[in-house]
């Protein structure tokens, strides 16, 4: 699936770079020209929910998520793994329930057929981003349970903000 993990990252730094763009370009009209554009706002936020859900998941896949694991972190291989697996079976609920909820939200949206105050585009279509998001997330999820029950992995890949954190504080007692 690395087209899918390129077109996640290539999402995510096209709508950063849009929304920086944007900004910008937004800034320079107001202050140097005393104009604007009534819509950027607007485009600014759709581009940073799009960033947004589909992070979710691009964190879920590189193991950027903050995780409370220290106590996990001390089991054995076989007690990891398992706990790793009921973590993310519980994660896997959590997505669909989301996901479910989402859903319902956006179909109510489009019965509703309410547009963007400042562009002519109807929410849902925007909005149609979550559920695609937590679809996206469930996947990621389902690829670490399959890793689990197979073997390939013992445990969950969180971030490791105490490590992280040593690692700064000895670099700058180095310099």
């Amino acid at each position: 699936m690395k087209i899918l993990d390129h077109l996640e990252e290539w999402i995510i730094g096209l709508m950063l770079a849009a929304m920086t763009g944007l900004t910008f370009l937004q800034v320079v009209m107001r202050y140097v020209f005393n104009s604007g554009f009534s819509w950027a706002l607007e485009l600014t936020t759709v581009f940073f929910a799009f960033m947004i859900f589909v992070g979710i998941s691009y964190g879920v896949r590189v193991g950027s998520h903050i995780g409370v694991d220290a106590l996990v972190r001390m089991l054995g291989p076989q007690p990891r793994r398992t706990v790793s697996i009921l973590a993310v079976l519980l994660s896997l609920l959590y997505v669909g329930l989301v996901l479910t909820g989402s859903m319902t939200y956006v179909l109510k949206m489009k019965e509703v057929g309410i547009e963007f105050d400042d562009m002519p585009i109807e929410r849902w279509q925007v909005l149609a981003v979550m559920p695609l998001g937590f679809l996206l997330t469930g996947w990621r999820f389902m690829q670490i349970l399959i890793g689990l029950l197979t073997g390939k992995t013992d445990s969950l890949r969180l971030a490791d903000e105490a490590a992280e954190a040593m690692k700064l504080k000895s670099e700058e007692a180095k310099s």
